[in-house]
């Protein structure tokens, strides 16, 4: 018998002010979000599982994509995500070539189209579509 297992097993990423990411995870994208007894976020999926949120005092955001969110309709979604006050058009000087809306269209050689937005932690996330 093996003592390691893979069951409930979650990710978790750190930010630099807990309750800016309460606010942010929970009321802005409408996540489900509780604090648990240390004062850190857990953020439970729809489809299930789960993401750990923890203040760090020396955060730096991380470098990379920390959670994606498959849509349906990038451009409906990313209307949404813009009237809720999120900027969804990080990349302005990039190598990444987004419309106006901040949408990297993909294609059969790209990859889905997707967007990236931060958290207020300067932790990116996307909406990419699901098909």
């Amino acid at each position: 018998m093996t003592a390691f297992q893979t069951t409930h097993a979650f990710s978790g990423f750190s930010v630099d002010d807990i309750d800016a990411a309460r606010s942010f995870y929970g009321d802005t994208l409408g996540l489900d979000v509780t604090t648990n007894a240390m004062g850190f976020l857990d953020i439970s999926l729809p489809e299930g599982g789960s993401i750990l949120v923890y203040a760090k005092p020396n955060h730096t955001p991380a470098s990379f994509t920390i959670l994606n969110f498959p849509v349906d309709d990038i451009d409906a979604a990313v209307d949404d995500l813009n009237g809720r006050g999120i900027v969804t058009k990080i990349y302005p000087d990039s190598d990444f070539d987004t419309d106006d809306k901040g949408i990297l269209r993909g294609g059969p050689d790209r990859g889905p189209d997707i967007a990236w937005f931060t958290d207020p932690a300067g932790n990116v996330l996307a909406v990419m579509s699901a098909a």
